[in-house]
């Protein structure tokens, strides 16, 4: 929807990972960025750091393969902070040039207008799509050519593999458009105007909206693909329906088909068993937050662990592969490259991080299975100094199984309250995850054991009593604090055979079948 950019960058930390990720998009759409150099009123910047910033954002620009006029990019200084930006660097600018005019003009100066033809018959790409309680489905977009209406017919089209495909005929119900921060109704539209409208309910995001005489549709965005799928399924564990108010399967299908709408990232399919749903997304943190919002809302789900979405071409496996950069302390470099050697990860290219001391950048290539669950690892070893990116690079020949991840669990073969006398024999087992009190089950995953192999457990073993008094007898009962589990950690941490059960109150881990029997049955039938 837009004909220009401002790249913001940090004038004493430079271009960083996210940095590459947001200019390369704008340079494959044709954008010609201008460069702001932000917190110049820093002590620590000075002309020469913004002009070693300057250079590696041009090193940046020519690596992502710009052209020559999106290499001749404006350069300006600004404090956000303090409200004001310069075409020249200055720390302190006087106060009847403390504004942001300079970053205003050289956007009208350096930013093209919109290639508007109103005598062409109407035609707009959805860019975006709502849902309104009393409109229906309102979409949003760049009006490419024409003039639109309030009343006027429309219809929607597709590009499918046999040709233009028409989606719905409908008429223009309301047109709105941004007014600052507000949104006005109008009631008409010409070419480059930003609009939403309603009137259509079958039109997505990526599908054109024209006049009834136009056959032939404006070519969709390319979007990045899915690369982790998880399945979505009702929660059938014995401590369903006590926290949440939509535990049904349909409730839980009608809430992501209600996402999938208006958020196209996300894929939804029917799963492998009844009332269950295949949701497919960009990486385990963008499922996370869904799982998150729907918790919140009174959902109760289980969740199985992320699954990787494998191609195959030429008879040849090909996974996702992720660019991973990463910005650590020199003292946790050793860390991080056997953590994601382990996992498949491949060393591209690291050096000091500029314009600091002590601290390395590491760029590395590692399989988006490999990284499931790594970023709570990482974090808890650098102990919230580490910074790391990901971003989908490409798909790949399969690098092979992954080393040891994990450790085996704890399994609870008791339902009940989990005493403190239980937990007092069971922790030299290894790191637990409940604390006394807690209610369990049979088949739920209640810490991690210090081996590689699963151990059932009796958590919720009470004290015999007997009438005979002893002294130290009675003795207190110290236990160390319990690992509480995040659901973004949680997600990291299950295996294939176990699942997640999510409630507004709680997170527990379980595995997939309860009964340990039928969990040794289903073992042996693999193993065969």
């Amino acid at each position: 929807m837009v004909e220009g950019a401002v790249l913001v960058v940090d004038a004493g930390e430079g271009p960083l990972a996210q940095t590459k990720f947001v200019l390369s998009k704008a340079l494959k759409y044709g954008l010609r960025p201008i460069l702001l150099l932000n917190k110049v009123d820093r002590p620590s910047v000075s002309e020469e750091t913004c002009n070693e910033v300057e250079s590696l954002v041009f090193d940046l620009f020519a690596n992502l393969g710009a052209t020559e006029e999106q290499l001749d990019f404006p350069v300006l200084y600004a404090s956000a902070k303090e409200g004001w930006a310069s075409l020249k660097f200055t720390k302190c600018p006087p106060d009847s040039e403390k504004n942001m005019s300079p970053l205003l003009d050289s956007i009208v100066q350096h930013v093209r207008s919109p290639k508007a033809d109103l005598e062409a018959p109407f035609q707009m790409l959805v860019s975006m799509m709502e849902r309104d309680f009393y409109l229906g489905r309102i979409l949003t977009g760049r009006v490419t050519s024409g003039v639109i209406r309030v009343g006027d017919k429309v219809h929607g089209l597709r590009i499918t593999d046999e040709g233009v495909q028409k989606i719905e005929d409908g008429k223009v119900v309301k047109l709105m458009k941004k007014k600052g921060t507000s949104m006005a109704v109008i009631e008409a539209a010409g070419a480059g105007d930003i609009i939403s409208m309603a009137g259509l309910s079958g039109p997505a995001i990526g599908h054109t909206v024209a006049n009834p005489e136009v056959l032939t549709a404006l070519p969709a965005v390319e979007l990045d693909p899915p690369t982790i799928s998880m399945t979505f399924g009702v929660n059938d564990s014995p401590l369903a329906g006590r926290d949440g108010t939509h535990v049904t399967g349909a409730k839980i299908g009608n809430r992501l088909m209600a996402e999938a709408e208006t958020n196209l990232a996300i894929n939804v399919l029917p799963g492998p068993l009844s009332e269950s749903y295949e949701v497919q997304g960009r990486g385990e943190l963008q499922l996370g937050i869904l799982i998150e919002n729907m918790r919140r809302e009174g959902f109760e789900l289980s969740v199985s662990p992320p699954r990787v979405m494998y191609k195959t071409e030429r008879g040849e496996r090909l996974e996702p592969i992720e660019e991973v950069t990463v910005e650590v302390d020199e003292e946790h470099i050793g860390f991080v490259l056997e953590t994601l050697n382990n996992r498949k990860g491949e060393l591209l290219d690291m050096g000091p991080v500029p314009g600091t001391t002590g601290r390395t950048r590491v760029f590395m290539t590692c399989p988006s299975r490999g990284l499931v669950g790594v970023k709570g690892v990482f974090n808890s070893f650098t102990r919230g100094t580490g910074f790391m990116h990901r971003a989908f690079q490409a798909y790949a020949k399969y690098r092979g199984p992954l080393g040891t991840v994990r450790k085996g669990v704890l399994v609870s073969v008791g339902r009940g309250f989990i005493t403190s006398h239980a937990l007092m024999s069971l922790e030299a087992r290894g790191t637990l995850f409940v604390s006394p009190g807690m209610e369990t089950y049979e088949g739920m995953i209640v810490g991690e054991h210090s081996r590689d192999s699963d151990l059932e457990i009796n958590p919720v073993r009470t004290k015999e009593l007997t009438n005979i008094r002893a002294p130290g007898k009675d003795e207190n009962i110290r236990l160390s604090p319990p690992r509480l589990m995040t659901l973004e950690e949680a997600i990291g941490y299950v295996a294939v055979d176990e699942l997640i059960e999510v409630t507004p109150k709680v997170i527990r881990l379980r595995k997939k079948y309860l009964d340990a029997n039928k969990r040794k049955m289903m073992k042996n039938k693999i193993m065969q």
